[in-house]
């Protein structure tokens, strides 16, 4: 069973590792895609260099949540090696996922009705469908949260020990 524990510390430290990997990449193919849509010596429209900027947004979006799923396994299954089964952690680990993939979600739905309404207006629906699966996420999120409000109270021992072990962690 020891042997099959530190299988899967190396496997998410490996996982973490190449979230952290992806997130910089990211980062520096958006920080590519702004420098081309800044660079002064390069002569282009503005709406050329509009679409670098927002290109770069949407890759440091993405970066975001690549380097946040690698903090979160992290935080909830290197750092206090817990398995996520009890109904406190499943909310939080839930919870830090749903916040970075609902904001990911509207940032892109954003640069994407940005881009779309000069470009082609005709597929702004898609990027419509976008808001709308942020919109639904998030709405699901609040509902889960709040049906499994009386989970909580079951298990107030549970909260309590997650709370301190977030103060071990900071």
């Amino acid at each position: 069973m020891k042997i099959l524990k530190k299988l899967f510390a190396v496997s998410y430290s490996t996982i973490i590792l190449l979230f952290i990997c992806c997130g910089l990449a990211l980062i520096f193919f958006a920080a590519l895609e702004l420098w081309h849509g800044l660079n002064p010596s390069e002569a282009m429209p503005l709406r050329s260099r509009f679409n670098f900027v927002l290109e770069s947004i949407g890759l440091l979006t993405i970066a975001v949540v690549a380097m946040e799923l690698g903090q979160t396994i992290l935080e909830e299954e290197v750092l206090r090696k817990v398995q996520v089964s009890a109904p406190t952690r499943v909310r939080r680990f839930l919870s830090r996922f749903m916040v970075v993939v609902v904001v990911a979600l509207s940032i892109e739905c954003l640069v994407t009705v940005f881009e779309l309404a000069h470009v082609d207006p005709s597929r702004l629906p898609h990027a419509a469908a976008i808001g709308v699966a942020a919109g639904v996420l998030l709405a699901a999120w609040g509902l889960f949260i709040r049906l499994n409000k009386s989970a909580e109270e079951l298990e107030p021992e549970a909260m309590a020990e997650a709370k301190s072990e977030d103060r071990k962690i900071k």
